[in-house]
């Protein structure tokens, strides 16, 4: 590699001012081990306690919408989500193939079928106007109910992902399922603290989906939260990801299949304080892309992946966007041998053995970006 690369890994692990710079690491200071400390002496560290009604409140307060439900990851979140959105066995599942697995894991566990739609270069995330063109192609409506006209399946939902913390073009995309009658389900699992033109993701479908994962711009240590404006399936949602039991002081009575997915209060208590945080977070992920702008504007037919303009993204994951000239995995070995951990962006879903049989649209785009995006470090820091 040339000597413009190795400037810029120099660069970065003196911003870091590390020998190795990780890819993401979670920041904590006294405020969370108080919290933490205060739930290990009360003893309610399990799946009940006052944190995680509090954080539960403070969620929603912080995303804006009615109610916040908390669970144990993310992937159990989206897959509650798309259950009590009414994704039965059989059904298709519209998403991105550019998108973490378990984005299709979770409509997998719910025996619904993930059917792979392209992704825009603006936004990283599903293009509303290829979707449009694809249902044209293979879609008919019968009697209120988009069917897949390939397999005869209905197609129930749409779930856009929001990559990397930049929001998806969300207002086609909801004027789309009204026409098509399709539940709009968001996953929002990296996109906590961004807003598409002024309002928090997660909040305009019918519901929505958090990861609190590690990695994430806060954890919990791992869980996640399901998101929504009606107080009926945030009802339901905290019942059967509590083991569908029936309320009672000691009776253990279950009225369905239920699921133990609930977040435990020391979880809870780490996502208090983490939550506090979150406008600092993302101001200094906001001050560490324009570091990094100045940085990349070094290297040729490389530039940084900028929010578009109808959305404020959190930044999750600074993203390069190399030209065809480069090779993805020569730059990612040579960052990674000169201590800066980076990553290509996910394999496409439908590459991946369990689900390289599923119905799919044209993916010109996911392919192109699949070989030419890599995250670089993006751990808030206040940088110099």
């Amino acid at each position: 590699m040339n000597e413009q690369w190795l400037t810029f890994a120099n660069a970065i692990k003196d911003l870091y001012q590390k020998d190795f710079v990780p890819l993401h690491e979670p920041s904590f200071d006294e405020t969370e081990i108080d919290y933490v400390t205060d739930c290990v002496k009360s003893g309610w560290v399990s799946s009940v306690g006052k944190y995680v009604d509090r954080f539960e409140q403070e969620l929603a307060e912080f995303t804006g919408v009615k109610r916040a439900v908390a669970v144990v990851n993310g992937t159990a979140a989206l897959q509650i989500a798309l259950k009590i959105s009414g994704v039965q066995p059989g059904d298709e599942v519209f998403m991105p193939s550019l998108t973490f697995v378990a984005t299709a894991n979770a409509a997998t566990y719910l025996q619904a079928v993930p059917h792979f739609v392209d992704v825009s270069g603006i936004t990283l995330g599903l293009d509303p106007e290829k979707l449009e063109e694809h249902i044209h192609d293979i879609g008919k409506m019968i009697n209120g109910q988009l069917i897949n006209k390939q397999t005869n399946r209905v197609i129930r939902a749409v779930v856009p992902m929001h990559t990397f913390g930049h929001p998806v073009d969300l207002e086609p995309l909801i004027k789309m399922c009204e026409r098509y009658n399709l539940v709009l389900v968001e996953d929002a699992a990296e996109s906590l603290g961004s807003y598409y033109k002024g309002k928090h993701t997660g909040g305009f479908g019918l519901v929505g989906a958090l990861s609190f994962n590690g990695n994430k711009i806060m954890t919990t240590g791992g869980g996640g939260a399901i998101l929504t404006n009606d107080d009926r399936l945030a009802d339901y949602a905290k019942h059967i990801t509590t083991t569908a039991k029936v309320p009672h002081r000691w009776a253990y009575d279950h009225d369905e299949i239920g699921y133990n997915y609930r977040l435990p209060n020391i979880n809870a208590a780490l996502g208090c304080a983490q939550l506090q945080k979150i406008p600092a977070f993302i101001a200094q992920k906001r001050q560490l892309t324009e570091t990094y702008e100045s940085l990349v504007n070094s290297l040729d037919g490389v530039s940084l992946f900028k929010e578009p303009i109808t959305a404020r993204g959190n930044y999750w994951l600074q993203t390069l966007i190399l030209e065809p000239q480069h090779n993805r995995d020569n730059i990612l070995d040579f960052l990674n041998d000169n201590g800066v951990m980076s990553r290509p962006i996910w394999t496409p879903i439908n590459e991946l053995k369990p689900y390289n049989k599923m119905p799919k649209s044209d993916l010109t785009v996911t392919k192109e970006l699949k070989n030419s995006l890599i995250n670089i470090p993006s751990t808030p820091l206040k940088v110099k």
